[in-house]
């Protein structure tokens, strides 16, 4: 296939640290490199300067070919296009996040949803909430869940053993949750209900994997007086994650928003009990494979926490669950699914 007929792929994301959506598009270029022309910036370009060159630039560089934009965002002049869009949060919730950004996306997604060919939504949740906002057709909507690396797999207590050794957490039992620190993913209402426990559970601390939210997306999250037995690693290198996970007692995840939501999904591949939340699209993600609660409930929240401690039937029940649901979410098919979606979208 020749660059006159490829179709190009907007990675104009990946000059930022890796998260959910730079995931997603370095997972769909590694099984769909040789079928998309990758177009980026010479140089990193963060905010203000990166949207120039997504508008003004990118669409001189695609010479008639169909563009894939994988993050939520591309150029409005671009008909020929499939974006895909992860969540509106900057519609539903632009409290949670810097007014300029949020402004930015309010004035950005509704028009770019109406002028592309296609958008893939990861969920179901996600879906309903951009045809519902923007009017789109339901059928200009389509659904391709994202999946779960295979490196997330349970590791073997060595493994194990080691990963804490280099983390610094050698010699402690834990319940793990692995989350960005910004306001969407409850972390206050995740460390009231663990002040709530702790002292119930002298030999347990909860472990908090994830770096702050840049000040550019997300409002400022200042978490307030840490309980006891809390630890802040910080961000964790990806190849250290499945081990994490898979020595974690439980993974607790009570975000308030997910247009997916990948961590409970990487802790059931990697056999570890979930906690998570029973909104928007994380039921969809879990099934009947997790404890659900209220993200709203800090009591909630306490109780899901102390049951999965205190029952080891539950906690291996969960852990069964979960390995068979993780195995229902795969890169390749999402991929494949992709894919098919671009070919069509090129023949319009």
């Amino acid at each position: 296939m020749t660059f006159l007929n490829k179709i190009c792929i907007n990675t104009r994301v990946l000059s930022s640290s890796l998260s959910g959506v730079q995931r997603y598009t370095l997972e769909l270029l590694d099984r769909l490199q040789s079928e998309l022309q990758p177009i980026a910036p010479k140089k990193p370009l963060h905010g203000i300067a990166g949207h120039i060159w997504e508008q003004f630039v990118l669409p001189t560089r695609l010479k008639g070919n169909l563009l894939f934009s994988p993050s939520n965002t591309g150029p409005l002049v671009v008909e020929r296009q499939v974006v895909t869009i992860h969540d509106i949060t900057p519609l539903d919730h632009p409290e949670w996040l810097n007014p300029k950004f949020a402004r930015c996306y309010q004035f950005l997604i509704p028009r770019l949803a109406n002028k592309v060919r296609r958008i893939i939504a990861d969920s179901n949740f996600t879906k309903r909430r951009i045809c519902e906002v923007t009017s789109v057709r339901p059928d200009k909507v389509v659904v391709v869940y994202i999946g779960v690396n295979s490196r997330f797999r349970p590791k073997s207590d060595e493994v194990i053993s080691q990963t804490k050794d280099i983390l610094g957490i050698s010699d402690i039992k834990y319940v793990l949750t692995v989350a960005t620190i910004e306001p969407r993913k409850n972390l206050q209402r995740l460390l009231e209900a663990w002040d709530t426990l702790c002292l119930k559970l002298p030999d347990i601390w909860l472990i908090v994997a994830g770096a702050k939210g840049t000040d550019l997306v997300f409002r400022d999250t200042s978490l307030r007086r840490l309980p006891p037995r809390v630890c802040m690693l910080g961000h964790i290198p990806d190849e250290h994650l499945p081990a994490l996970y898979s020595g974690a007692l439980a993974s607790i995840y009570v975000s308030l928003y997910e247009g997916f939501g990948l961590p409970p999904l990487e802790a059931m591949a990697c056999g570890t009990p979930v906690l998570t939340s029973n909104v928007t699209s994380l039921p969809e993600v879990v099934g009947d494979a997790a404890l659900m609660v209220d993200p709203y409930d800090v009591e909630a929240i306490a109780e899901g926490i102390k049951r999965l401690i205190g029952d080891d039937d539950l906690r291996k029940e969960l852990s069964q669950k979960g390995l068979a649901r993780a195995k229902l979410f795969s890169w390749d098919r999402t991929a494949e699914l992709v894919w098919s979606i671009l070919k069509e979208a090129a023949s319009l």
